[in-house]
């Protein structure tokens, strides 16, 4: 394995051929190379899908009114459902598996604005009444002062949190925390400043958003005991679905809605999403794996023709070796040896320009992306698909080694 005049040779017959030794292991490289590429881009493809869902509890969901679309207990259809804090109570009583409940009430609907005045600035952002509770359904990162707490809700205290795209509008220079902000003629003071953990629109959305105690707002703006939609968390080991259905059916009897009645009620499961999610990019996993094995296979392939051919050239050679004495193990471990450096050369080329391409799409993405987000492939997947290389390599040589080693030394002479 390790003689020197072997490895001489060895490094002559490469280099007598230079251009196709060049051709071969540029097949090779190539192979690894974009089989790591695939990886790496697929991985960035992923987190910056799954990004938005890492910001949201992923054992959560929401639940809302529309409108019934069949009769029920004389009531026509065409009924809009609307919530109150009478649900909640419900709710919070008679579902098990319920771990956070966060009702939640926008001011102007969905995606409604308001006016929202500081000092001489004025500007138009979304208002939302909320529980505490909220933010433990969407996790934000907090960069000045709080969150809503219990007592806010409780006390009804006239207190904000806002988006760091609001404090930019309104508060420019100036510290918000302590602030006084009006909405819509009610002042509120400013307790916290949050920035989103999500990226692209939804974060832009996220941050020009403000929270304020679901109770204050209800008595503020007129909306008494009204609720917009809930949003909630299961408990730990219960499905959302499963709190999902539950949840609806006992809003359904609450409502009168007729039990067949789908579109009554709107929902969304995060857990089901995720979990679906997932499974498409475990798939896409999988196929990225199934291409680049095909790639590495095609360049071992390439090897092997390329072997046979060697084989046959020197076909003379390797019967005068055997007539003064070589034995068939040492013409196999010679051609095994040359296919196997063919190959480790160029997939180890093609492993440092594959991590490297990925790295340099890493910083110059960064984290501005929405879709695609630090690109990466990690050290074990990158030595296995080296060493799946050098594997198919040593098998490529496999079969023209055998070839020569079954050359007898008389008819190879006369050819």
């Amino acid at each position: 394995m390790f003689d020197y005049d072997k490895w001489q040779e060895i490094w002559a017959t490469i280099r007598k051929n230079k251009l196709r030794t060049v051709l071969t292991m540029f097949g090779v490289f190539w192979g690894l190379f974009l089989m790591l590429l695939l990886l790496g881009s697929g991985e960035g493809l992923r987190n910056g899908v799954t990004k938005d869902f890492g910001a949201w509890a992923t054992s959560s969901g929401f639940v809302w009114g529309r409108r019934t679309t069949m009769p029920y207990q004389g009531l026509r259809p065409g009924r809009p459902i609307r919530f109150d804090m009478n649900d909640v109570t419900a709710l919070e009583n008679e579902v098990d598996g319920l771990h956070h409940l966060a009702p939640r009430l926008q001011l102007g609907g969905f995606g409604g604005s308001n006016n929202v005045v500081y000092r001489e600035k004025t500007a138009a952002f979304s208002i939302y009444g909320d529980t505490d509770a909220f933010h433990k359904l969407l996790l934000v990162n907090f960069d000045k002062g709080r969150g809503l707490n219990p007592l806010d809700v409780a006390e009804r205290r006239k207190v904000a949190v806002i988006g760091s795209e609001v404090q930019r509008v309104l508060f420019q220079g100036v510290d918000p925390i302590g602030e006084y902000i009006r909405i819509n003629g009610v002042f509120f003071k400013v307790v916290g400043v949050f920035s989103s953990k999500r990226s692209g629109r939804n974060a832009s959305r996220d941050v020009q958003m403000i929270h304020v105690p679901l109770t204050t707002a209800q008595q503020a703006f007129n909306r008494i005991n009204q609720v917009g939609w809930f949003g909630f968390i299961a408990k730990p080991g219960v499905s959302a679905m499963t709190v999902e259905n539950d949840m609806m059916a006992l809003l359904r009897q609450r409502k009168r809605v007729h039990p067949d009645d789908i579109s009554a009620l709107g929902h969304e499961n995060l857990e089901e999403e995720f979990n679906k999610m997932l499974g498409l990019f475990n798939g896409i996993r999988w196929f990225v794996w199934f291409v680049g094995l095909g790639t590495l296979a095609a360049g071992v392939i390439g090897v092997s023709n390329i072997m046979l051919i060697v084989v046959r050239e020197r076909t003379r050679e390797i019967g005068i070796r055997r007539a003064i004495g070589a034995t068939p193990f040492s013409i196999v471990s010679l051609i095994m040896q040359e296919a196997v450096v063919i190959t480790a050369f160029a997939g180890y080329i093609g492993l440092l320009l594959g991590i490297g391409v990925v790295e340099l799409l890493n910083l110059a993405i960064g984290d501005g992306a929405a879709m695609f987000l630090r690109p990466s492939v990690d050290l074990p997947t990158a030595i296995a698909s080296f060493l799946i290389l050098v594997i198919g390599g040593c098998c490529a040589g496999l079969i023209p080694a055998q070839r020569a080693a079954s050359i007898k030394p008389i008819e190879a002479i006369q050819s």
